[in-house]
């Protein structure tokens, strides 16, 4: 199971780079704010439809959740724009890349204090080392 997951992430992180690859010349075309309104207008007709088709009927309503967990969407919108605005000036690797290095510094600090109810998973040498080559991978590739 675990396996089949990984393969799952890698290929929803193939999809961000092929996404990337669509909207900035998208961006360029028709303006940033009008491609990343493609982009969600897309994304939400798609989860409306899986929602109406594939959700259980007896779930806790979204909005009687906490605000901050709905804050998301925010987040979200600012990773496209930016995506859109970026992706046509430094190419689609040293985009991915640089998104990369962020999302793990991030997410090491989210999972080192278990922030947002996720369980603490502290941040030991291995990760820190990742981090360095990932870093390092990005230097390496905006300077090529």
């Amino acid at each position: 199971m675990r396996l089949l997951f990984l393969l799952l992430v890698i290929a929803a992180g193939m999809g961000l780079s092929t996404e990337a690859g669509l909207i900035g010349p998208l961006g360029e075309e028709v303006g940033e704010l009008p491609a990343t309104l493609s982009i969600f207008g897309v994304g939400t007709a798609l989860t409306f439809l899986l929602m109406l088709f594939c959700s259980p009927r007896n779930s806790p309503s979204l909005f009687a959740q906490p605000p901050e967990q709905l804050t998301g969407g925010i987040l979200g919108a600012a990773y496209v724009i930016i995506m859109t605005v970026v992706t046509p000036v430094i190419g689609i690797a040293v985009t991915m890349v640089g998104i990369l290095a962020g999302q793990i510094f991030q997410s090491l600090v989210i999972d080192h204090y278990g922030l947002f109810g996720t369980p603490r998973r502290k941040i030991n040498h291995k990760r820190v080392i990742a981090l360095f080559f990932i870093i390092a991978a990005l230097i390496l590739m905006a300077r090529g």
